[in-house]
Protein backbone atom coordinates (compact mmCIF):
# COMPACT_ATOMS: atom_id res chain seq x y z
CA UNK A 1 0.00 0.00 0.00
CA UNK A 2 2.86 2.46 1.16
CA UNK A 3 4.41 1.62 -2.29
CA UNK A 4 1.39 2.37 -4.27
CA UNK A 5 0.61 5.73 -2.43
CA UNK A 6 4.36 6.94 -3.35
CA UNK A 7 4.17 5.79 -6.79
CA UNK A 8 0.33 7.78 -7.20
CA UNK A 9 2.65 11.02 -5.65
CA UNK A 10 5.56 10.79 -8.02
CA UNK A 11 2.66 11.01 -11.01
CA UNK A 12 1.18 13.69 -9.17
CA UNK A 13 4.13 15.78 -8.35
CA UNK A 14 5.61 15.65 -11.60
CA UNK A 15 7.19 18.26 -13.54
CA UNK A 16 3.60 19.64 -15.35
CA UNK A 17 1.98 20.41 -11.65
CA UNK A 18 5.03 22.55 -10.51
CA UNK A 19 5.27 24.72 -13.84
CA UNK A 20 1.23 24.45 -14.23
CA UNK A 21 1.84 26.74 -10.56
CA UNK A 22 4.74 28.78 -11.56
CA UNK A 23 3.03 29.60 -15.08
CA UNK A 24 -0.73 30.15 -13.59
CA UNK A 25 1.04 32.42 -10.67
CA UNK A 26 2.67 34.67 -13.32
CA UNK A 27 -0.16 34.60 -15.29
CA UNK A 28 -2.67 35.77 -12.62
CA UNK A 29 -0.01 38.55 -11.85
CA UNK A 30 0.08 39.77 -15.18
CA UNK A 31 -3.54 40.17 -16.04
CA UNK A 32 -3.99 41.73 -12.42
CA UNK A 33 -1.23 44.44 -13.34
CA UNK A 34 0.47 42.80 -9.96
CA UNK A 35 -2.50 43.48 -7.40
CA UNK A 36 0.01 41.71 -4.73
CA UNK A 37 2.33 44.73 -4.96
CA UNK A 38 0.42 47.56 -5.89
CA UNK A 39 -2.02 47.29 -3.32
CA UNK A 40 -0.21 46.51 -0.49
CA UNK A 41 -0.70 49.43 1.07
CA UNK A 42 -4.59 49.07 0.51
CA UNK A 43 -4.03 45.29 2.45
CA UNK A 44 -3.65 46.86 5.57
CA UNK A 45 -6.63 49.19 5.24
CA UNK A 46 -9.18 46.38 5.08
CA UNK A 47 -7.43 44.33 7.48
CA UNK A 48 -8.82 46.99 10.19
CA UNK A 49 -12.33 47.20 9.11
CA UNK A 50 -14.85 46.11 11.22
CA UNK A 51 -17.89 44.05 10.56
CA UNK A 52 -21.37 45.44 9.83
CA UNK A 53 -23.73 43.43 11.90
CA UNK A 54 -23.06 40.05 13.67
CA UNK A 55 -22.94 37.47 10.61
CA UNK A 56 -19.99 35.91 9.43
CA UNK A 57 -16.62 36.59 10.90
CA UNK A 58 -14.78 39.56 10.40
CA UNK A 59 -11.50 40.35 7.95
CA UNK A 60 -9.07 39.90 10.67
CA UNK A 61 -10.35 36.93 11.95
CA UNK A 62 -10.49 35.70 8.20
CA UNK A 63 -7.24 36.37 7.60
CA UNK A 64 -5.94 34.55 11.06
CA UNK A 65 -8.70 31.93 9.91
CA UNK A 66 -6.40 31.28 6.79
CA UNK A 67 -3.07 32.06 8.52
CA UNK A 68 -3.84 29.50 10.81
CA UNK A 69 -3.81 26.73 7.60
CA UNK A 70 -0.89 28.27 6.23
CA UNK A 71 1.38 28.17 8.96
CA UNK A 72 1.37 24.26 9.88
CA UNK A 73 4.26 21.81 10.25
CA UNK A 74 5.00 22.59 6.72
CA UNK A 75 6.30 25.49 7.34
CA UNK A 76 9.27 24.15 9.42
CA UNK A 77 9.54 20.14 8.62
CA UNK A 78 8.64 20.82 4.91
CA UNK A 79 11.56 22.98 4.51
CA UNK A 80 13.89 21.27 5.73
CA UNK A 81 12.11 18.59 3.46
CA UNK A 82 12.68 21.32 0.47
CA UNK A 83 16.35 21.87 1.42
CA UNK A 84 17.19 17.87 2.03
CA UNK A 85 15.78 17.11 -1.42
CA UNK A 86 17.13 20.02 -3.69
CA UNK A 87 19.61 22.04 -1.88
CA UNK A 88 19.86 25.41 -0.41
CA UNK A 89 18.46 26.49 -4.31
CA UNK A 90 14.72 25.07 -2.93
CA UNK A 91 14.63 28.19 -0.77
CA UNK A 92 14.97 30.82 -3.29
CA UNK A 93 11.99 29.31 -5.17
CA UNK A 94 9.89 28.99 -2.17
CA UNK A 95 10.40 32.27 -1.51
CA UNK A 96 9.67 33.17 -5.78
CA UNK A 97 6.76 30.84 -5.60
CA UNK A 98 5.75 33.12 -2.62
CA UNK A 99 5.31 36.30 -4.04
CA UNK A 100 3.51 34.45 -7.53
CA UNK A 101 1.40 32.68 -4.96
CA UNK A 102 0.07 36.17 -3.48
CA UNK A 103 -1.75 36.81 -7.05
CA UNK A 104 -2.64 33.13 -6.82
CA UNK A 105 -4.55 33.88 -3.03
CA UNK A 106 -5.74 37.24 -4.19
CA UNK A 107 -7.44 35.71 -7.24
CA UNK A 108 -8.63 32.29 -5.39
CA UNK A 109 -9.81 34.33 -2.86
CA UNK A 110 -12.16 36.65 -4.16
CA UNK A 111 -13.80 34.38 -6.32
CA UNK A 112 -14.76 32.70 -2.98
CA UNK A 113 -15.81 36.20 -1.60
CA UNK A 114 -18.32 36.59 -5.11
CA UNK A 115 -19.90 33.18 -5.54
CA UNK A 116 -20.69 32.42 -1.85
CA UNK A 117 -24.09 32.55 -0.22
CA UNK A 118 -25.15 32.75 3.39
CA UNK A 119 -27.05 30.59 5.21
CA UNK A 120 -28.54 32.03 9.06
CA UNK A 121 -25.85 33.79 9.93
CA UNK A 122 -22.74 32.15 8.35
CA UNK A 123 -21.15 32.24 5.23
CA UNK A 124 -20.34 29.80 3.01
CA UNK A 125 -17.96 29.32 0.09
CA UNK A 126 -15.09 28.07 -1.49
CA UNK A 127 -13.69 26.15 -4.31
CA UNK A 128 -16.69 24.12 -5.14
CA UNK A 129 -19.02 26.85 -4.98
CA UNK A 130 -16.84 29.23 -7.80
CA UNK A 131 -16.97 26.07 -9.92
CA UNK A 132 -20.67 25.53 -9.92
CA UNK A 133 -21.75 29.14 -9.64
CA UNK A 134 -19.09 30.52 -11.74
CA UNK A 135 -18.41 27.73 -14.38
CA UNK A 136 -21.80 26.43 -14.45
CA UNK A 137 -19.95 22.58 -13.74
CA UNK A 138 -22.53 20.65 -11.43
CA UNK A 139 -21.13 17.69 -10.85
CA UNK A 140 -17.69 18.63 -11.20
CA UNK A 141 -18.61 20.86 -8.44
CA UNK A 142 -19.70 17.78 -6.50
CA UNK A 143 -16.90 15.59 -7.35
CA UNK A 144 -14.44 18.61 -5.80
CA UNK A 145 -16.49 18.33 -2.42
CA UNK A 146 -16.27 15.01 -2.02
CA UNK A 147 -12.45 15.01 -2.38
CA UNK A 148 -12.35 17.72 -0.25
CA UNK A 149 -14.29 15.71 2.62
CA UNK A 150 -12.57 12.63 2.84
CA UNK A 151 -8.84 14.88 2.43
CA UNK A 152 -10.05 16.98 5.27
CA UNK A 153 -11.90 14.69 7.31
CA UNK A 154 -9.26 11.33 6.35
CA UNK A 155 -6.28 12.66 4.97
CA UNK A 156 -4.82 16.11 5.93
CA UNK A 157 -5.06 15.64 9.73
CA UNK A 158 -2.48 12.87 9.87
CA UNK A 159 0.48 15.37 8.61
CA UNK A 160 0.31 17.56 11.43
CA UNK A 161 -0.68 15.54 14.60
CA UNK A 162 2.14 12.81 13.17
CA UNK A 163 5.09 16.10 13.72
CA UNK A 164 3.36 16.75 16.92
CA UNK A 165 3.48 13.13 17.83
CA UNK A 166 7.14 12.81 16.96
CA UNK A 167 8.66 15.96 17.71
CA UNK A 168 7.10 15.63 21.26
CA UNK A 169 8.45 11.93 21.43
CA UNK A 170 12.01 13.51 20.85
CA UNK A 171 12.01 16.58 22.19
CA UNK A 172 10.00 15.03 25.79
CA UNK A 173 9.98 11.98 25.44
CA UNK A 174 6.26 11.61 25.39
CA UNK A 175 4.64 8.85 23.83
CA UNK A 176 3.09 9.30 20.48
CA UNK A 177 -0.67 8.03 21.33
CA UNK A 178 -0.29 9.99 24.34
CA UNK A 179 -0.04 13.27 22.51
CA UNK A 180 -2.51 12.35 20.26
CA UNK A 181 -5.19 11.42 22.84
CA UNK A 182 -4.65 15.08 24.07
CA UNK A 183 -4.59 16.77 20.65
CA UNK A 184 -7.38 14.83 19.53
CA UNK A 185 -9.09 16.28 22.75
CA UNK A 186 -8.31 19.75 22.60
CA UNK A 187 -9.26 19.77 18.43
CA UNK A 188 -12.43 18.05 19.71
CA UNK A 189 -13.70 20.72 21.68
CA UNK A 190 -12.92 23.82 19.35
CA UNK A 191 -14.46 22.05 16.55
CA UNK A 192 -17.84 21.16 18.19
CA UNK A 193 -18.17 25.20 19.10
CA UNK A 194 -18.61 26.09 15.24
CA UNK A 195 -16.91 28.47 12.79
CA UNK A 196 -16.92 31.14 14.94
CA UNK A 197 -15.21 29.61 17.98
CA UNK A 198 -12.54 28.53 15.49
CA UNK A 199 -11.86 31.86 14.20
CA UNK A 200 -11.56 33.48 17.94
CA UNK A 201 -8.89 30.89 18.63
CA UNK A 202 -6.94 31.45 15.42
CA UNK A 203 -7.22 35.07 16.33
CA UNK A 204 -5.56 34.39 19.58
CA UNK A 205 -2.84 32.15 18.82
CA UNK A 206 -1.71 32.55 15.56
CA UNK A 207 -0.02 36.35 15.74
CA UNK A 208 1.55 35.39 18.77
CA UNK A 209 3.34 32.54 18.04
CA UNK A 210 4.63 33.64 14.83
CA UNK A 211 5.98 36.66 16.87
CA UNK A 212 7.63 34.82 18.78
CA UNK A 213 9.28 32.57 15.80
CA UNK A 214 10.45 35.42 14.12
CA UNK A 215 11.95 36.87 17.02
CA UNK A 216 13.60 33.60 18.01
CA UNK A 217 14.74 33.75 14.32
CA UNK A 218 16.25 37.54 14.45
CA UNK A 219 18.04 36.75 17.66
CA UNK A 220 19.55 33.92 15.95
CA UNK A 221 20.58 35.84 12.51
CA UNK A 222 22.26 38.52 14.42
CA UNK A 223 24.00 35.51 16.47
CA UNK A 224 25.44 34.62 13.48
CA UNK A 225 25.25 37.69 11.66
CA UNK A 226 29.00 37.37 9.96
CA UNK A 227 27.58 34.00 7.61
CA UNK A 228 24.37 36.03 6.53
CA UNK A 229 25.94 37.17 3.19
CA UNK A 230 27.52 33.46 2.32
CA UNK A 231 24.68 31.94 3.01
CA UNK A 232 22.36 34.45 0.59
CA UNK A 233 25.03 33.81 -1.82
CA UNK A 234 24.26 30.14 -1.43
CA UNK A 235 20.90 30.07 -1.92
CA UNK A 236 21.04 32.42 -4.92
CA UNK A 237 24.21 29.93 -6.65
CA UNK A 238 22.12 27.22 -5.67
CA UNK A 239 18.76 28.11 -7.64
CA UNK A 240 20.79 29.04 -10.78
CA UNK A 241 22.99 26.26 -10.79
CA UNK A 242 26.44 27.77 -10.29
CA UNK A 243 27.19 26.46 -7.39
CA UNK A 244 30.46 23.87 -7.48
CA UNK A 245 28.21 21.51 -5.28
CA UNK A 246 24.54 21.95 -5.75
CA UNK A 247 24.63 23.28 -9.43
CA UNK A 248 23.62 19.67 -10.87
CA UNK A 249 20.36 19.47 -8.88
CA UNK A 250 18.94 22.70 -10.44
CA UNK A 251 15.48 20.83 -11.55
CA UNK A 252 15.31 19.33 -8.08
CA UNK A 253 15.80 22.75 -6.35
CA UNK A 254 13.25 23.88 -8.38
CA UNK A 255 10.24 21.41 -7.69
CA UNK A 256 11.07 21.00 -4.48
CA UNK A 257 10.58 24.83 -3.82
CA UNK A 258 8.16 25.13 -5.41
CA UNK A 259 6.38 21.53 -4.29
CA UNK A 260 6.66 22.93 -0.63
CA UNK A 261 5.83 26.42 -1.15
CA UNK A 262 2.50 25.67 -2.71
CA UNK A 263 1.82 23.05 0.03
CA UNK A 264 3.09 25.48 3.35
CA UNK A 265 0.97 28.37 1.93
CA UNK A 266 -1.93 26.18 0.03
CA UNK A 267 -2.61 29.46 -2.47
CA UNK A 268 -3.57 27.21 -5.56
CA UNK A 269 -5.03 24.31 -3.76
CA UNK A 270 -8.05 26.51 -2.71
CA UNK A 271 -7.48 26.02 1.25
CA UNK A 272 -7.93 29.19 1.82
CA UNK A 273 -10.78 29.98 0.03
CA UNK A 274 -13.28 28.54 2.86
CA UNK A 275 -12.24 31.12 5.48
CA UNK A 276 -12.10 33.98 2.77
CA UNK A 277 -15.84 33.25 1.91
CA UNK A 278 -16.98 33.25 5.87
CA UNK A 279 -15.93 36.64 6.44
CA UNK A 280 -18.30 39.70 6.16
CA UNK A 281 -16.96 42.50 3.65
CA UNK A 282 -18.38 45.33 1.37
CA UNK A 283 -16.64 44.03 -1.44
CA UNK A 284 -14.93 40.84 -2.71
CA UNK A 285 -11.93 42.05 -3.53
CA UNK A 286 -10.89 43.36 -0.09
CA UNK A 287 -10.64 39.46 1.18
CA UNK A 288 -8.80 38.49 -1.72
CA UNK A 289 -6.35 41.53 -0.57
CA UNK A 290 -6.43 40.41 2.91
CA UNK A 291 -5.35 36.82 1.87
CA UNK A 292 -2.11 37.74 -0.95
CA UNK A 293 -1.18 39.61 2.47
CA UNK A 294 -1.58 36.30 4.59
CA UNK A 295 0.82 34.59 1.73
CA UNK A 296 3.45 37.77 2.66
CA UNK A 297 2.91 37.51 5.82
CA UNK A 298 3.65 32.93 6.00
CA UNK A 299 6.38 33.56 3.16
CA UNK A 300 8.42 36.35 3.91
CA UNK A 301 8.29 35.41 7.38
CA UNK A 302 7.81 31.92 9.05
CA UNK A 303 8.92 30.31 5.74
CA UNK A 304 11.76 31.94 5.17
CA UNK A 305 12.58 32.58 8.63
CA UNK A 306 12.71 27.99 8.65
CA UNK A 307 14.89 28.27 5.83
CA UNK A 308 17.70 30.73 6.83
CA UNK A 309 17.99 28.99 10.48
CA UNK A 310 18.73 25.62 8.68
CA UNK A 311 21.05 26.98 6.61
CA UNK A 312 23.26 29.62 8.19
CA UNK A 313 23.65 27.41 10.91
CA UNK A 314 24.41 24.38 8.59
CA UNK A 315 22.01 22.01 9.96
CA UNK A 316 21.19 20.08 6.99
CA UNK A 317 22.45 17.65 4.46
CA UNK A 318 21.12 17.04 0.98
CA UNK A 319 20.54 13.78 -0.58
CA UNK A 320 19.06 14.58 -4.21
CA UNK A 321 15.96 12.15 -4.99
CA UNK A 322 16.80 8.69 -6.88
CA UNK A 323 20.49 9.10 -5.16
CA UNK A 324 22.01 7.17 -2.14
CA UNK A 325 25.05 9.12 -1.67
CA UNK A 326 24.36 12.90 0.33
CA UNK A 327 25.95 15.83 -1.90
CA UNK A 328 26.46 17.17 1.88
CA UNK A 329 26.36 15.76 5.13
CA UNK A 330 26.62 17.98 8.07
CA UNK A 331 24.20 16.82 10.33
CA UNK A 332 24.78 12.53 9.72
CA UNK A 333 21.61 10.20 11.01
CA UNK A 334 19.35 12.69 10.87
CA UNK A 335 16.39 13.17 8.61
CA UNK A 336 15.10 15.89 6.48
CA UNK A 337 12.35 17.52 9.31
CA UNK A 338 11.86 19.54 12.10
CA UNK A 339 14.47 18.01 14.06
CA UNK A 340 16.81 19.99 11.67
CA UNK A 341 15.09 23.59 13.08
CA UNK A 342 15.24 22.71 16.24
CA UNK A 343 19.03 21.74 16.18
CA UNK A 344 19.37 25.41 14.65
CA UNK A 345 17.67 27.21 17.41
CA UNK A 346 19.99 25.00 20.01
CA UNK A 347 23.28 27.21 18.47
CA UNK A 348 21.47 29.97 20.45
CA UNK A 349 19.18 28.60 22.66
CA UNK A 350 20.76 25.84 23.76
CA UNK A 351 17.57 23.20 25.10
CA UNK A 352 15.50 26.11 25.40
CA UNK A 353 15.34 26.27 20.92
CA UNK A 354 13.97 22.40 21.19
CA UNK A 355 11.48 23.18 23.86
CA UNK A 356 10.54 26.39 21.43
CA UNK A 357 10.49 24.24 17.97
CA UNK A 358 8.29 21.50 19.46
CA UNK A 359 5.90 24.59 21.15
CA UNK A 360 5.85 25.84 17.98
CA UNK A 361 4.95 22.79 16.07
CA UNK A 362 2.22 22.02 18.77
CA UNK A 363 0.58 25.52 18.25
CA UNK A 364 1.00 26.19 14.55
CA UNK A 365 0.10 22.53 13.38
CA UNK A 366 -3.32 22.35 16.24
CA UNK A 367 -4.46 26.03 14.50
CA UNK A 368 -4.11 24.29 11.19
CA UNK A 369 -5.92 21.45 12.14
CA UNK A 370 -8.88 23.65 13.70
CA UNK A 371 -9.08 24.91 10.28
CA UNK A 372 -9.08 21.70 8.37
CA UNK A 373 -12.31 19.98 9.72
CA UNK A 374 -13.77 23.59 8.91
CA UNK A 375 -13.15 23.23 5.46
CA UNK A 376 -15.01 19.57 5.61
CA UNK A 377 -17.95 21.25 7.05
CA UNK A 378 -17.95 23.55 4.21
CA UNK A 379 -17.74 20.77 1.91
CA UNK A 380 -20.72 19.18 3.59
CA UNK A 381 -23.05 21.86 2.78
CA UNK A 382 -22.54 21.89 -0.32
CA UNK A 383 -24.57 19.00 -0.40
CA UNK A 384 -26.96 19.97 2.63
CA UNK A 385 -27.21 23.51 2.45
CA UNK A 386 -29.88 23.77 5.05
CA UNK A 387 -28.85 22.06 7.31
CA UNK A 388 -31.19 19.32 7.26
CA UNK A 389 -29.04 16.57 8.44
CA UNK A 390 -26.71 17.27 11.11
CA UNK A 391 -26.09 13.99 11.45
CA UNK A 392 -23.57 14.05 8.63
CA UNK A 393 -21.48 16.30 10.35
CA UNK A 394 -21.78 14.65 13.28
CA UNK A 395 -20.20 12.01 11.68
CA UNK A 396 -17.38 14.63 9.80
CA UNK A 397 -16.28 15.18 13.13
CA UNK A 398 -15.72 11.75 14.75
CA UNK A 399 -13.85 10.75 11.30
CA UNK A 400 -11.90 13.56 11.38
CA UNK A 401 -10.89 13.20 14.93
CA UNK A 402 -10.15 9.23 14.78
CA UNK A 403 -8.38 10.01 11.36
CA UNK A 404 -6.58 12.69 13.46
CA UNK A 405 -5.25 10.19 16.82
CA UNK A 406 -4.20 7.94 14.11
CA UNK A 407 -1.93 9.73 12.26
CA UNK A 408 -0.03 9.89 16.16
CA UNK A 409 1.13 6.35 15.47
CA UNK A 410 1.42 6.31 11.97
CA UNK A 411 4.58 6.11 10.02
CA UNK A 412 5.38 10.12 8.96
CA UNK A 413 6.38 8.97 5.39
CA UNK A 414 3.02 7.84 4.59
CA UNK A 415 1.04 10.79 6.73
CA UNK A 416 3.23 12.77 4.47
CA UNK A 417 2.59 11.22 0.95
CA UNK A 418 -0.95 11.17 1.87
CA UNK A 419 -1.15 14.60 2.25
CA UNK A 420 0.93 15.43 -0.92
CA UNK A 421 -1.99 13.44 -2.87
CA UNK A 422 -4.61 15.56 -1.49
CA UNK A 423 -2.57 19.03 -2.22
CA UNK A 424 -2.03 18.21 -5.92
CA UNK A 425 -5.24 16.83 -6.82
CA UNK A 426 -7.10 19.95 -5.19
CA UNK A 427 -4.28 22.27 -7.16
CA UNK A 428 -4.85 20.69 -10.60
CA UNK A 429 -8.73 21.39 -9.98
CA UNK A 430 -8.24 24.68 -8.30
CA UNK A 431 -5.44 26.06 -11.14
CA UNK A 432 -7.57 25.12 -13.59
CA UNK A 433 -11.03 26.65 -12.34
CA UNK A 434 -9.06 29.91 -11.45
CA UNK A 435 -7.68 30.32 -15.33
CA UNK A 436 -11.27 29.71 -16.66
CA UNK A 437 -12.85 32.00 -14.28
CA UNK A 438 -10.67 34.84 -15.22
CA UNK A 439 -13.04 37.35 -17.30
CA UNK A 440 -15.01 37.44 -13.81
CA UNK A 441 -12.17 37.84 -11.93
CA UNK A 442 -10.88 40.81 -13.68
CA UNK A 443 -14.67 42.16 -13.86
CA UNK A 444 -14.58 42.38 -10.10
CA UNK A 445 -10.71 43.72 -9.71
CA UNK A 446 -11.56 47.04 -12.13
CA UNK A 447 -15.01 47.82 -10.38
CA UNK A 448 -12.74 47.98 -7.12
CA UNK A 449 -9.76 49.96 -8.79
CA UNK A 450 -12.68 52.50 -10.47
CA UNK A 451 -14.17 53.02 -6.97
CA UNK A 452 -10.87 53.71 -4.89
CA UNK A 453 -10.13 55.89 -8.13
CA UNK A 454 -13.25 57.63 -7.12
CA UNK A 455 -12.47 57.81 -3.69
CA UNK A 456 -14.96 55.55 -2.43
CA UNK A 457 -14.93 53.15 0.21
CA UNK A 458 -16.01 49.75 -2.36
CA UNK A 459 -19.52 48.40 -2.58
CA UNK A 460 -19.88 45.58 -4.92
CA UNK A 461 -23.01 44.85 -6.75
CA UNK A 462 -22.90 42.28 -9.32
CA UNK A 463 -25.47 43.60 -11.95
CA UNK A 464 -22.87 46.27 -12.77
CA UNK A 465 -20.43 44.55 -14.17
CA UNK A 466 -22.38 42.27 -15.85
CA UNK A 467 -22.28 39.15 -13.13
CA UNK A 468 -24.39 36.62 -12.93
CA UNK A 469 -25.02 33.96 -10.14
CA UNK A 470 -23.98 36.48 -7.29
CA UNK A 471 -27.28 36.22 -5.86
CA UNK A 472 -25.83 37.22 -2.60
CA UNK A 473 -23.92 39.97 -3.54
CA UNK A 474 -27.55 41.12 -5.89
CA UNK A 475 -29.02 41.28 -2.00
CA UNK A 476 -26.26 43.16 -0.38
CA UNK A 477 -26.35 45.94 -3.17
CA UNK A 478 -30.13 46.02 -2.71
CA UNK A 479 -30.17 46.31 1.03
CA UNK A 480 -27.16 48.87 0.64
CA UNK A 481 -29.28 51.14 -1.22
CA UNK A 482 -32.43 50.48 0.69
CA UNK A 483 -30.41 51.94 3.46
CA UNK A 484 -29.40 54.98 2.02
CA UNK A 485 -33.13 55.65 1.16
CA UNK A 486 -34.86 54.55 4.30
CA UNK A 487 -33.37 55.39 7.85
CA UNK A 488 -32.41 52.83 10.23
CA UNK A 489 -34.87 52.69 12.60
CA UNK A 490 -32.44 53.62 15.67
CA UNK A 491 -32.17 57.13 13.57
CA UNK A 492 -36.18 57.11 13.28
CA UNK A 493 -36.34 56.76 17.42
CA UNK A 494 -33.70 59.57 17.71
CA UNK A 495 -35.33 61.85 15.08
CA UNK A 496 -38.95 60.83 16.58
CA UNK A 497 -37.86 62.01 20.04
CA UNK A 498 -36.20 65.27 18.81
Amino acid sequence: MEQLIHTIVGYLWSDTLVYLALGVGIYFTFITRGVQFRYFREMFRVIREKKEDNSGISPRQALFMALAGRIGVGNIAGVALAVGMGGPGAVFWMIMMGFLAGALAFSESTMAQLYKFKEGDQYYGGVQYYIDRGLKLKPFAAITSVILIIAYTVMMPGIQMNTIATTFKATFHVPQFLSGIVVTLGIGLIIWGGVKSIARAAEKIVPTMSGLYVLSTVILLVSHYDQIPSTFALIVNSAFGMDAVFGAIIGHAVNWGVRRAVFASAAGAGESTFASAAAMTSHPVKQGLIQAFSIFFETALILTSSGLMILITGMYNVTPPGSTVPLVEHVPGVAAGAEWTSLALQTVFHEGGAWLIALAILVFAFTTLMTYYYIAETAIAYFDRENKYPIFKTIAKIASLTALFMGSISAAETMWALGDITFALMAYVNLVALVLLSKPLIKVLKDYDRQRKAGKDPVFDPREVGIKNATYWEEFADQKKASLVTPPIEKLVSLKKQ
